[in-house]
C-alpha cells in the first residue's frame, strides 16, 4: 500500500529569545495528555551548541497555535566528564505499568572525530519531572560496535521489550573531511534498563552511498510492525519498512508517501518520523531542512492506494 501523507504545515520553530532554546526543535515526540491535546518534546541547542530537551502543549485538531511553551528544559546537559555533558536530546517517550521512560542521546564532543553518543535513560517521578536513571548510559559502545550508539525506538511488553536504535558502523573521511556512518540495529530487554545486543541489522544501507539511517518510528498496526525512519545519502528522507517479526525488515521507502516540499522550511531534507494514532487517524511529526534548525511540522495520514 502506498501511503498518502497530507502536510499541515510547520507547527514551532524557536525564536531565540531563550538561553537553552536559541536554534533547533529537532527529533519531536508526541505524548498524550487528554482530548485532543498532546505534549510534544523536541530537543533545541544553546549558543554553544549544546542539546536541550523541552516541550509544548498543542491542541491536534488546531496545530497553528500553540497552547503553552516549557520556560525550563525537561533535560539539559549533565555533568563535565558525563555521557551526555555536550547535550541530551530526548529520542524516545513509552509508558510501563504507570511509569514513563524518556529515552535519550547523550553527546560527548570528540577530537579526532566530531562528536560520541550514546543512549540514556531519565524516568518521572509522579510529579511531572524526569530524573537520570543513572549518570552512565543504558547504550554504549561494546567490542561488537565499537563507535556509538544513538537515536531509538523502545516498545516495552510483559513478555519483553524491543527497541530498534541507531548503531555507527565506521568513521569515513570523504573530500578531507571526516563523516559517520550508521544504520539501525535491534535489541531485547526484560525491564527496559539492561539491553542483549545481538548485532541483529533491522533496516540495513540500500547502496555503498548511503552514509546514515536514524531515528526509528514503529507502530504494530494491521497485523504487521511498520517502521518509518530517516535515510541520506547527500541529503535526508523519509523512508518506510515492514516487518512480521519486528526483527527482520523489508525496505519499502517508495511506499512512504512524503517527501520535500518545493519551496520553504522542509524544501531541501526531511527527516526525523515520529508517527502516533490519534482518533482513527495516524499523524506524523517531523524536521525539516537544517537537521530541526528550522523547526518541526505535522502531517496527517489521507489514505493508501494498493498497487
Amino acid at each position: 500500500m502506498i501511503q498518502k501523507w497530507r502536510k499541515l504545515g510547520r507547527i514551532f520553530c524557536p525564536s531565540g529569545e531563550t538561553e537553552w532554546m536559541k536554534t533547533h526543535a529537532a527529533v519531536p515526540i508526541a505524548e498524550h495528555v487528554e482530548g485532543d491535546i498532546f505534549r510534544i518534546y523536541f530537543s533545541s541547542r544553546d549558543l554553544d551548541n549544546r542539546s536541550f530537551t523541552g516541550c509544548l502543549l498543542l491542541d491536534i485538531k488546531k496545530p497553528n497555535k500553540i497552547i503553552s511553551l516549557s520556560s525550563n528544559p525537561v533535560l539539559k546537559p549533565g555533568w563535565i566528564g558525563e555521557f551526555d555533558d555536550s547535550g541530551a536530546m530526548a529520542t524516545w517517550l513509552c509508558s510501563y505499568k504507570g511509569k514513563k521512560y524518556l529515552y535519550y542521546i547523550g553527546w560527548n564532543l570528540g577530537v579526532t572525530v566530531p562528536f560520541r553518543n550514546s543512549i540514556g535513560l531519565a524516568i518521572d517521578d509522579n510529579k511531572g519531572k524526569f530524573c537520570r536513571f543513572a549518570r552512565g548510559p543504558v547504550l554504549d559502545r561494546t567490542p561488537r560496535e565499537p563507535h556509538f550508539t544513538a537515536s531509538c525506538c523502545v516498545i516495552p511488553g510483559d513478555d519483553k521489550w524491543r527497541m530498534w536504535y541507531l548503531s555507527c558502523t565506521e568513521w569515513l573521511i570523504i573530500d578531507g573531511k571526516v563523516e559517520h556512518r550508521y544504520h539501525i540495529k535491534y535489541a531485547e530487554s526484560k525491564d527496559g534498563l539492561s539491553w542483549d545486543r545481538r548485532g541483529h541489522v533491522a533496516i540495513d544501507f540500500a547502496s555503498s552511498t548511503e552514509l546514515a539511517i536514524s531515528r526509528p518510528s514503529v507502530i504494530w498496526d494491521d497485523g504487521k510492525w511498520k517502521m518509518w525512519y530517516s535515510y541520506r545519502g547527500d541529503s535526508y528522507r523519509i523512508g518506510y519498512a515492514e516487518s512480521q517479526d519486528g526483527i527482520s525488515w523489508t525496505r519499502i521507502d517508495s511506499h512512504c508517501g512524503i517527501d520535500v516540499s518545493t519551496s520553504g522550511w522542509d524544501s531541501e531534507m526531511i527527516e526525523y518520523p515520529f508517527v502516533f494514532d490519534h482518533g482513527g487517524k495516524k499523524y506524523m511529526l517531523y524536521n525539516g531542512n537544517g537537521y530541526g534548525r528550522t523547526g518541526f511540522g505535522l502531517a496527517v495520514l489521507e489514505n493508501s492506494e494498493a498497487l
